[in-house]
């Protein structure tokens, strides 16, 4: 079985646990349902869908585990789609939890997500004032653990990049490390592909009318909002954190290379001379002039010693050496 908790609250406390059947299930005006599943089957859903009234196309998209995060009214009913994400290395991985919210319900099924909501639901079971508020008390509950979620993993990958910042501040970066840096940003911008929808989702329940959500429960989905929006933020800022690493780290390397290419060029203008020289008289014609000179060859290499060090000094003060 794929059910990890299925349970009814009365008066916000934990009552009695509820097994899945295929007769509708009747709760009382004092108590709601709350079921939890990991990758259900299509018979579980379909008891469910039997139990509870659920739309099938919610139920298909629940068992889909592939939807862009979204708020769908059927009826009385609420279907909200939620992204999961934490990191496995570099990379993003991505889960989904779909949850289904009616005046006496909430079943949420999650597919692939690191972060199982037991310890979500003990802390709530510790504050029945606020679980008897109801599913929608629940709902926000379940998306602000998600939202939550986000922040420690791009704390994390902000760290990474400030640590390859500062290796790039002593020493230039190895092709590794840029790749890694290229694979980072591409993680970073497919998550704001799913910050969008997620801050659209919880921009309709903080602000339209909706069924199954109260006005009193409105100001709590707003605070995840504002989560949410703070986590775009900080992605943003880590975007162009990873662009200016690597820009920075281009430019370095620029004037690396022009360094080592202004030293090449001034030995090459200093050996220039000896070689001109030497190539002068090394021609090998019969009548030339000073061959005959006793001193003419400590003369020359007089000559090119001069000029190879006032080249030096000049170079020296430029900056090339």
């Amino acid at each position: 079985m794929t059910v990890v908790a299925a349970f009814s609250y009365k008066n916000g406390t934990r009552a009695n646990p509820v097994e899945l059947g295929e007769e509708r299930y009747v709760a009382a005006e004092d108590e709601f349902v709350w079921i939890g599943l990991t990758a259900p089957s299509e018979d579980e859903m379909a008891k469910l869908k039997a139990m509870f009234g659920l739309h099938p196309l919610a139920v298909e998209d629940a068992l889909n585990g592939r939807q862009v995060p979204k708020v769908e009214i059927y009826g009385d009913q609420l279907f909200v789609i939620a992204k999961t994400a934490h990191l496995e290395g570099d990379k993003i991985a991505y889960g989904e939890t779909c949850m289904f919210v009616g005046k006496r319900h909430i079943i949420t099924v999650r597919h692939g997500s690191a972060r199982a909501h037991k310890e979500l639901r003990e802390q709530l079971e510790q504050s029945p004032k606020l679980l008897e508020h109801g599913p929608d008390y629940v709902l926000h509950a379940i998306i602000d653990f998600i939202v939550d979620g986000y922040l420690p993993m791009v704390e994390k990958m902000e760290d990474n990049v400030l640590a390859m910042e500062k290796h790039m501040l002593a020493s230039f970066l190895e092709r590794e490390q840029i790749r890694r840096l290229f694979r980072m940003r591409r993680q970073v911008i497919l998550f704001q592909r799913v910050l969008g929808p997620m801050a659209e989702m919880l921009g309709k329940l903080s602000h339209l009318e909706l069924p199954c959500i109260d006005d009193n429960a409105k100001p709590y989905f707003r605070d995840v909002h504002d989560h949410i929006r703070r986590v775009e933020v900080m992605v943003s800022g880590l975007r162009e954190v990873i662009t200016s690493v690597f820009e920075a780290s281009n430019l370095l390397e620029q004037q690396r290379q022009g360094t080592i290419t202004r030293q090449l060029a001034a030995w090459a203008a200093i050996l220039a001379v000896p070689t001109a020289i030497a190539g002068i008289y090394g021609m090998n014609f019969q009548y030339m002039p000073e061959l005959q000179t006793r001193y003419g060859y400590f003369v020359v290499l007089g000559i090119i010693g001069v000029a190879c060090s006032i080249l030096f000094l000049r170079f020296k003060k430029a900056g090339w050496l």
